[in-house]
């Protein structure tokens, strides 16, 4: 696999953090959007930080100028509007401006794509979702929507709940149907890495999850 720079958004977070350990494990160089920068200790050499928020767009080019690949694992702020369409068009923008291609993107279960044949389970939860986060819900179908409209080679990863532990189980993607009822950090961080040079899932909508 080639050593891309690789521009990650939402790298402190339950998934972000198992994914720049796994980055720098794997030797990448990383630039690293961060709010709160001082509270990072790690010194380790290819890694750069940023001070900034997804939802401004100078934050976002500073990110991802001189990167070739973006990953986002960003989450909701808590108490703050909705971020995820907002930060999906800055990268969108800031991307076709810095002519990047590839973008890597997780997200929730609950969003719905032509493809799905989601089980009765999986529909209830979706719904379960939109009853009780419509905000957020909605924004991240919105983020979906914006993806599809665009250029870039996306991925868009749809998960189950993200469980934060080291080991390793059968995982299994899926274009229409979540089988699965979690993915562990640590496989959802080997996938995401995984799908840096891989176009099968170019502009589509994976759900991945441990069996």
């Amino acid at each position: 696999m080639e050593l891309h720079k690789i521009a990650v958004i939402g790298g402190t977070g339950k998934a972000g953090s198992f994914l720049v350990k796994k980055l720098l494990e794997n030797g990448f160089q990383i630039k690293l959007l961060i709010r709160n920068p001082e509270n990072i200790l790690n010194q380790n050499p290819l890694l750069e930080i940023v001070k900034g928020d997804a939802r401004n767009y100078d934050s976002v080019n500073e990110l991802i100028k001189t990167c070739d690949v973006v990953i986002s694992t960003i989450g909701q702020p808590k108490g703050q509007k909705s971020i995820f369409s907002d930060s999906t068009r800055n990268v969108i923008q800031s991307m076709n401006s810095n002519g990047l291609k590839r973008y890597i993107v997780i997200t929730g279960l609950n969003v719905n794509t032509p493809l799905d044949i989601k089980s009765e389970k999986v529909r209830i939860a979706t719904e379960w979702m939109y009853q009780n986060y419509p905000e957020t819900t909605l924004d991240k179908q919105k983020e979906y929507e914006l993806l599809t409209e665009s250029n870039l080679n996306w991925t868009l990863v749809r998960l189950p709940l993200i469980i934060q532990t080291d080991e390793s189980f059968v995982t299994e993607t899926n274009l229409y149907d979540c089988i699965g009822e979690k993915i562990n950090a640590n496989d959802l961080s080997e996938f995401l890495i995984s799908q840096i040079d891989d176009e099968t899932y170019f502009k589509k909508s994976p759900f991945l999850y441990n069996l």
